[in-house]
This record gives structure tokens, C-alpha cells and sequence, in this order.
């Protein structure tokens, strides 16, 4: 069965930076793509970016040139790092893969928040 466990979530000042991780388990991890997702109080879940293959990333324009995605495949890992933090990026983060073996998986979700 998979599992996504995110972690590195917290309070942070406005300008500060945060690494969520998110640990990915019973899956073949290396071939499938990965995505981070984020929804804040009162909106709908939004995409930040993802990473197919070892390097390709996307992302959305709200964190293009801030955020940062990479995949750690020894660990069955996918990192998000986050920098240059702002207030309206306080969310519930979550680790996404999409059609793993035809079923999509999602993390449990880890709160981020970025005071002012």
C-alpha cells in the first residue's frame, strides 16, 4: 500500500525559508512523478509543482523563482524548499502522486504558516 509522510512544516517569518519532505513507501518510487499541493483556509486545493524523471520540474507561477522541488531516490524521497516565505503562502502542503498503478495518493498534509 502507498504512503505519503510529509514532514518539516511550521511557523515561519515572512522572508524566512522552510524544507518540507515528503517520504513515499511501498511504490516503486524512482518511475513515477511527483507533485506538492497546497490549500489555504476558504480555497480550493492549488498545485505548486512537481517533478518528473530525476529533474524536470514545473510550478505554478504564484512560486516560480522562490520554490525549489528535487527527489531524493535513494531515500524515496521528494523535497520542497521554500524560500523568500510570504504571508499568502500559509497552507495545508501536501505530497501528490497521480496515477500510480492507476490509483492517485496523497500525503496526510503538513501545515505551513508564514507570519507578517
Amino acid at each position: 500500500q502507498v504512503q505519503l509522510v510529509e514532514s518539516g512544516g511550521g511557523l515561519v517569518q515572512s522572508g524566512g525559508s522552510l524544507r518540507l519532505s515528503c517520504a513515499a513507501s511501498g511504490m516503486i518510487f524512482r518511475f513515477y512523478g511527483m507533485a506538492w499541493y497546497r490549500q489555504a483556509p476558504g480555497k480550493q486545493r492549488e498545485m505548486v509543482g512537481g517533478i518528473v524523471g530525476d529533474a524536470i520540474t514545473n510550478y505554478s507561477d504564484a512560486v516560480k523563482g522562490r520554490f525549489t522541488i528535487s527527489r531524493d531516490n535513494a531515500k524515496n524521497s521528494v523535497l520542497l524548499q521554500m524560500n523568500g516565505l510570504k504571508p499568502e503562502d500559509t497552507a495545508v502542503y501536501y505530497c501528490h502522486v497521480p496515477g500510480y498503478k492507476g490509483n492517485d495518493y496523497w500525503g496526510q498534509g503538513i501545515q505551513v504558516t508564514v507570519s507578517s
